[in-house]
């Protein structure tokens, strides 16, 4: 039993080790950044995105495929770095302060003159058409002023694989924000 005992370990060890090869891990694209780094409150409009919320089935470590009308792969080997709803969240208040300028955009509650925002994304996934699916709507509070507006937008991934569909998931989510960021500025 003793001589076998090094061999057992060592193929334990192994295993253990080997548990992550094959792993593909994803973060979404940084949007682009705000102009300054430093910025103060005084005199600025202020923006707090206070969440993005997901379904259960993006919820998940696996990135989603849909592979027919009605259904869907939850990856076991292409996985999101960092849960899905916090990188929502934090590259949109990232594409928006860039879309706003003027403005102090945070992840964070900034004051009692703030505008808050909240965001239900329903899909964001590939589909088997060669597309990715970015849909739900978002609400902001605008000083007692309730607009609620949905959003549905597919975009054509440029190339096959979970590279580009990862790619093109945040160009369509960079969109969504300049969308907001529009309707922020109409309401101003």
């Amino acid at each position: 039993m003793r001589k076998w005992l090094p061999v057992l370990i060592a193929a334990l060890l192994s295993a253990c080790s080997s548990s992550d090869e094959g792993k593909t891990y994803y973060q979404l694209p940084a949007g682009p950044q705000a102009l300054s780094s430093q910025t103060t409150s005084q005199g600025r409009q202020l923006l707090w995105v206070e969440q993005v919320t997901i379904p259960d089935y993006l919820a998940g470590n696996g990135v989603v495929y849909q592979t027919t009308d009605v259904q869907f792969n939850i990856a076991n080997s292409n996985l999101w770095a960092s849960p899905l709803d916090q990188q929502l969240r934090n590259t949109l208040v990232a594409n928006l302060s860039s879309q706003l300028p003027g403005w102090v955009v945070s992840s964070t509650p900034l004051g009692s003159e703030q505008q808050v925002l909240n965001v239900n994304v329903t899909g964001f996934h590939g589909r088997y058409d060669g597309r990715v699916i970015v849909s739900g709507e978002w609400l902001l509070n605008s000083q007692g002023e309730l607009v609620k507006r949905p959003f549905n937008i597919e975009l054509k991934q440029q190339q096959d694989g979970y590279d580009a569909m990862v790619k093109t998931l945040g160009q369509a989510w960079q969109q969504e924000a300049q969308s907001i960021a529009a309707e922020i500025k109409r309401l101003r």
